[in-house]
Parts: structure tokens; sequence; C-alpha cells
């Protein structure tokens, strides 16, 4: 698409155009009018009865442009409409295919925009069997690589690494991978509601440290303005030493710079301002915003967490949230220790001819092997002592201190479950119990 759409819930279907959209009270974006007929040509409101849309709202962006189509004008500031949709969101996706990997201008300029909002920020590496294991890595390593240069930031971003479309997978390779990638940016997404309104409360904070942070430039400079003569040349000469003055005010007033709102963009903004109109700094207010950002914030936080407490955990339902999970292919269904889960015959048999040759390998004596010969054949694994250790306890089901064929088997088809990439249980599940060690009536379910 070459349009902003609002995707919101509707009783009934449609489309609302940008016009209508920014004059109409019930939704948000009546501050967008200030971007111009331009851009409210491209921008749009689809409403649809899923339920997923009760929980949240999706902003789809227009495409990124690259190469020639870059010089062509959109018409309207596009990295300032991004930024104030940034802004306002509580979750920025930022989409990558893994077979055209590539950071145009433009998309290098619209992260740029997202500056602030990093802990918003969550990057999709799709269409990721598209390629092989070995270019997927590449085109990873290639993707923090570049993505390091663009946004600022210490921490790693989280890459969610899939294929997030309806067709056939054309590289099956990393099909688990896949999976489990896209069951985690499913949760991420579902919590949204529940974090909602300690995040409104962190962007009132923001924008309380802001504000006071303006106070103090705007009053500097109306203090620094003669009061008669050379009114103009002092305000170039102001707008000019404004990294300076940053500079003065984060010593003077113990402020961070990160707090400081960019200088070039303060200083085209300052080009076009009457600096004499601006107002002198008053304490009282700023101590208001300190006495609300010190005391009141606690108090909301604290009410926060007594209505959450409280109340049901808001979560996104319908949709994929809710068929991803369903019959055998939920998340792990018939895979490592869920292996056999739904089969009468114990799962294990199947392999337990070749443990056989093993254990009578290692000198049982009344049908056991010791400790000490348990160990020398399962540190083969290479594993950890403490996922042997977590193995050994599963194992033992008697807790005798030693190991039966059955238990023996048991602990080498774990450490298998364990070698093929998947988690081990916390307690046995009874399907995995050796048949020996079963209570009387009890059956593999």
């Amino acid at each position: 698409t070459d349009s902003f759409i609002a995707v919101m819930y509707g009783e009934t279907e449609g489309n609302v155009p940008g016009n209508a959209l920014v004059v109409d009270p019930k939704k948000p974006f009546r501050k967008l009018g200030r971007f111009g007929n331009a851009f409210l040509n491209r921008f749009m409101c689809s409403q649809l009865p899923n339920e997923v849309l009760k929980s949240i709202s999706i902003i789809d962006s227009p495409g990124i442009l690259s190469g020639e189509k870059q010089r062509i004008s959109r018409g309207y500031d596009f990295c300032q409409v991004l930024q104030w949709f940034a802004e306002r969101v509580d979750r920025i996706i930022l989409l990558f295919d893994a077979h055209k990997l590539d950071i145009s201008d433009e998309f290098s300029e619209a992260i740029k925009s997202f500056r602030g909002q990093d802990d918003k920020i969550r990057v999709v590496l799709n269409k990721a069997d598209q390629v092989d294991t070995q270019q997927l890595m590449r085109v990873y390593g290639a993707l923090m690589w570049s993505l390091g240069k663009v946004i600022d930031t210490p921490e790693v971003l989280r890459v969610y690494i899939g294929s997030f479309w309806a067709h056939p997978l054309r590289n099956t390779d990393n099909r688990r991978l896949f999976e489990a990638e896209a069951q985690d940016l499913f949760k991420d997404i579902q919590s949204l509601p529940q974090k909602a309104a300690v995040r409104k409360l962190n962007d009132l904070i923001k924008r309380a440290r802001l504000a006071k942070v303006h106070a103090y430039i705007i009053s500097y400079l109306k203090k620094e303005m003669p009061s008669v003569f050379g009114k103009e040349n002092k305000k170039k000469e102001l707008i000019n030493k404004l990294p300076e003055i940053y500079i003065q005010l984060q010593r003077e007033h113990h402020i961070s710079a990160g707090d400081f709102p960019e200088v070039k963009k303060m200083q085209e903004q300052l080009e076009n301002c009457d600096f004499t109109k601006f107002h002198s700094l008053k304490p009282k207010l700023i101590e208001a915003v300190d006495n609300m950002l010190a005391n009141k914030i606690a108090s909301l936080m604290n009410l926060i967490r007594q209505e959450e407490s409280n109340m049901p955990t808001e979560m996104v339902h319908g949709g994929a949230f809710d068929g991803t999970m369903a019959g055998p292919f939920g998340h792990g269904y018939g895979e490592g220790a869920k292996e056999g889960a739904d089969e009468e015959e114990w799962v294990v048999a199947k392999d337990k001819p070749a443990y056989d040759e093993i254990f009578y390998t290692l000198s049982p004596i009344n049908g056991k092997i010791s400790g000490i010969s348990a160990k020398k054949e399962m540190v083969t694994s290479k594993l950890p002592n403490s996922v042997l250790g977590k193995i050994w306890k599963l194992a033992d089901c008697d807790g005798d201190g030693m190991l039966d064929d059955e238990e023996f088997a048991l602990a080498k088809h774990l450490i298998k479950i364990k070698l093929d990439g998947y988690e081990l249980p916390g307690t046995l599940p009874s399907h995995l119990v050796p048949p020996s060690h079963r209570k009387p009536f009890q059956t593999a379910e």
C-alpha cells in the first residue's frame, strides 16, 4: 500500500477516509490534521468486526521506498508522521524480508524518527524460509550490523525469525525455529493490554521531563534577550550557541543530555519564533512537576498495581492468537517429552533393544547398575552435569540410587530429547513412566 491504514474494530466492515477521521472526536487522530491534505489523502481507517481488534488497533505504514523512488516526494513529511505515531503506540514492529535485505535511505531516516522509543521496537525477519540455514545466519548477521548503525542503543534488539504467511514453507529445515519464534512474537503482542496503563504512565513521565527541560531552554533564551536594541542579532547568536546553552543547563540543573530535544531540529523551530514573547521561568510550576514525579507518580503506580491484581488478566484473543494452538498442532505437541503421550505402547520401547545392549555392557548386579556405572555412560553425551543430574532424578523412578534396564532406557531417551533441542519436563509425565514402575491401574495419558 501507499497509505497509512489504521486497522480498528467496528461493528460493520468499511473504510473511513483521512479527512473524515481527523474530525471524528471518537477517534484519536484529530492532531494529524496539521500534516495537511497530501497526508490525509494517504490516510484511512479500515474497520472490521474482528475479535483481535477489540484489544489492539494496528497502524500499517506505507511500503518504504528505495532507489529512484526515494527522490519522488511523498508530498508530506513522512518521518514526522511516523514520529507522531511512534510516540503514541505501544509496539513498533519493523519488517524485513530475508531474501532481499536492504535498509534504504528512507528506511534509515524512518528508523531514526523512532529516537527515544527504542524500548517499543521489535524486528521481524520475514520470509526466512526463502533461504537455507547457512544463508539465514549470514542475513541475520548483516541485519544486526545494519541496524546497529541506524539505531543508537547499547541493547541488542529482539529479532523474530519466521515466515508469516499462509503459503507452504520453501525450506523446512528451520520449521521448529519459525514456530517457536512466531509463538514468542504472539505472546509479546498478547501481553500488550496488560501493561497498557503502565506504559501510559511511563509516557506521562517522559513528557513531563521533556516539558520541564523545554521550560528551562525557553526561559534562558528569554532572559538573554536585550530589552531594546539588537534583538535580531542576539536571537541569531543564541540559536548558534544552542549546543553550549544545552551543556550549561545540564550542569546548572543536573539534567541528563538525553532529555534535551535534538539541537538541529530545535534550531530550525526557533528561527520562526519571537524570543521576546517567551515566558520567564516560574519556579512554582517546576516544583509542581518535581512533586508529581517524586510523589504522585508513585501513588498512581500503586493504584495501577491494585487494579491489575483485582481484575482478570487482559490478553489479545481471536484470529491467529487462538488458532495457533489448536489440536495436535499446539506448540510442542507430539515432540520431545510429549512424544508418545497418546500412544498405548511405552514410547521408549522402540529404542529399548539398542539401550539394553549398552545396559548389559555396564555389568548390572541383580538387574541394576550403580550410579557410578550409569554416570560413565551418561557423561558421553557431553551434556552439562546440571542437565544430567535432572535426567537422573527423572529416570530413577524408585529413588534407590540405581537404574534397572527400563530406568536406564528412560535416561537415554531423556538424553536424546535434550540433544534434539527440546526442553526436559519438570516432573516425569505419566506416559514416560516405565511400565514396571507404574502403579496399579495407571495407564499412559
